[in-house]
């Protein structure tokens, strides 16, 4: 099958919570708000949507809630990594047969395979889907790098993994990746604050959070940077950089679920444990970064 290349601003959705259950009223407005403010794509259930602490069945109910919710307007990412690759590629054939366009997935966190492992754990992903895998790689939080040689070998064999969420802080990876396999590999940000800094060495786009709340502005940052406008998108990233930082103040999703809770978008900023609720001066920090942008 041919696939879409993945380009532009994906926003890595948080899965909103009321009391103990997935709230999925709020979750519809949350991806409504999301197309209205013209995102190119959505990625539930990765580690933004709390994929460790939500159930197997919340999990593949969140997925297909949201392929629901978008009617094919948009691209649906679902997020399907699990250190265990068993897990892995059972989540990737469910997200299958429910019509996502495509995975995330993560380096495997805590078991710290070798990189032989790692290929042969992405591997076994890869053959159990025909769509785009878009690899992912965070060693801050899996205490392991995705290598460039592995990220080769996967592209060789597998013409669907084509893709690479990069979060390893680094620009010089960016650079690595683009040296390594130019144009047949995509990369995408996967923070927000080195957004700008990673497509001027070559990436096209992003996996963001801050575009949970502010899609329009991200979305354009990056797009003035897919048009070359460097001018433009710099504006625009000394614009968001205050909240960019802000919104990781405290632990993933916690100060996000914050702005959206306070924005009306979803109706709690609960997250589950053993994540809790932000200290009053952290969220007087993230709040007043929003103020500067006018919200």
């Amino acid at each position: 099958m041919k696939l879409a290349k993945l380009t532009g601003t994906f926003t890595a959705l948080v899965t909103p919570f009321q009391g103990t259950k997935v709230a999925y009223d709020d979750l519809r407005r949350l991806v409504a708000y999301q197309i209205k403010g013209g995102i190119n794509g959505l990625v539930p259930v990765g580690t933004t949507g709390e994929s460790p602490t939500v159930t197997h069945e919340e999990h593949m109910d969140v997925v297909r809630a949201t392929i629901e919710y978008a009617r094919g307007r948009v691209p649906v990412i679902a997020g399907t990594g699990s250190n265990s690759t068993r897990e892995a590629v059972e989540l990737t054939r469910q997200a299958h047969a429910a019509g996502a366009d495509g995975m995330l997935v993560v380096a495997p966190y805590y078991n710290k395979p070798s990189q032989e492992g790692l290929f042969r754990h992405f591997a076994s992903i890869a053959e159990a889907t025909d769509r785009n895998i878009v690899l992912y790689s965070i060693p801050g939080r899996c205490g392991i790098e995705i290598s460039v040689g592995v990220v080769e070998r996967l592209r060789q064999r597998y013409p669907h993994v084509r893709h690479i969420k990069e979060a390893g802080g680094n620009v010089e990876r960016v650079d690595q990746l683009k040296q390594a396999l130019g144009a047949d590999l995509t990369v995408l940000s996967g923070d927000d604050s080195l957004t700008l800094p990673f497509m001027a060495v070559g990436a096209e786009g992003v996996i963001s959070v801050a575009s949970n709340l502010l899609v329009k502005e991200v979305g354009r940052m990056v797009q003035a940077a897919l048009a070359n406008d460097f001018a433009k998108a710099g504006r625009m990233h000394r614009r968001l950089y205050p909240i960019s930082k802000a919104l990781f103040i405290e632990p993933n999703p916690v100060p996000i679920k914050a702005t959206l809770a306070r924005a009306g978008i979803i109706g709690s900023d609960a997250v589950r444990a053993p994540l809790c609720g932000m200290t009053a001066t952290n969220r007087e920090t993230v709040f007043k970064a929003l103020h500067e942008l006018g919200y």
